[in-house]
């Protein structure tokens, strides 16, 4: 257990809550207020910024400061099936950078098709960033699923069709990869949990449902935390 100097009290975890915006966790830190604190746990809630190059920066500054017992990122992403509506809540079991590489002949290559990375090369497996953590993490048994990273949000349907056969994927951010890469090299255990505003390549925002994303996923945040 570690001993904090917040009033000497004595808290369970030291756990860092990660975020690319303050919007997708306003309703975590209202519930939190100033202090930063939840019942038995001492809370950090870090806003990276958009992105795989911030989170990368944010999370390596933070942990490098002090090891979190646990990292969670929240947030919010488009879904790439139909399975998973606008509203959903899921925990992401496999990530991977899914624009590194290069489109050729109507396939797309990532790195390791071109045979410039190892896919097995720690902390890939089979060219994935699998989360070993996530079944004792996910406490509030969501829905787990298998996330893509994108710098940049994808748009043609073609290209949706593309990425989900290729990576079995049902859900993209643009933070995930960063966070797993991170966590699986510094031996942090970790959770990414996503809720779901739009489908992807839907570009009228009027049938996004954003609030009730920020919403579900923050009562997910809350209620997950209040059972660690």
């Amino acid at each position: 257990m570690q001993k904090t100097n917040y009033k000497s009290e004595i808290y369970k975890m030291y756990i860092v809550i990660a975020a690319a915006t303050a919007l997708e966790v306003q309703p975590l830190i209202n519930e939190l207020g100033m202090t930063k604190r939840f019942p038995y746990h001492e809370i950090f809630i870090l806003i990276t910024g958009i992105g795989q190059v911030n989170t990368t920066y944010m999370l390596t500054k933070k942990i490098a400061h002090r090891k979190p017992d646990l990292i969670l990122q929240g947030g919010i992403a488009g879904s790439l099936d139909n399975a998973i509506p606008p509203g959903s809540t899921v925990a992401i079991k496999t990530e991977c950078c899914a624009d590194l590489g290069v489109q050729e002949n109507e396939e797309w290559r990532n790195t390791f098709d071109l045979g410039l990375e190892d896919p097995d090369l720690f902390p890939f497996s089979n060219g994935q960033l699998a989360n070993p953590f996530i079944s004792k993490w996910n406490v509030t048994d969501l829905e787990e699923v298998n996330g893509i990273t994108v710098n940049e949000i994808i748009t043609s349907r073609k290209r949706i069709a593309q990425v989900r056969i290729k990576f079995q994927a049902q859900v993209e951010s643009m933070e995930g990869a960063a966070l797993h890469y991170v966590c699986l090299k510094e031996d942090i255990p970790f959770l990414q949990i996503r809720s779901i505003s739009n489908y992807s390549g839907e570009r009228d925002k009027r049938k996004w449902k954003l609030k009730e994303a920020v919403a579900t996923l923050n009562t997910s945040l809350i209620a997950l935390i209040g059972q660690l």
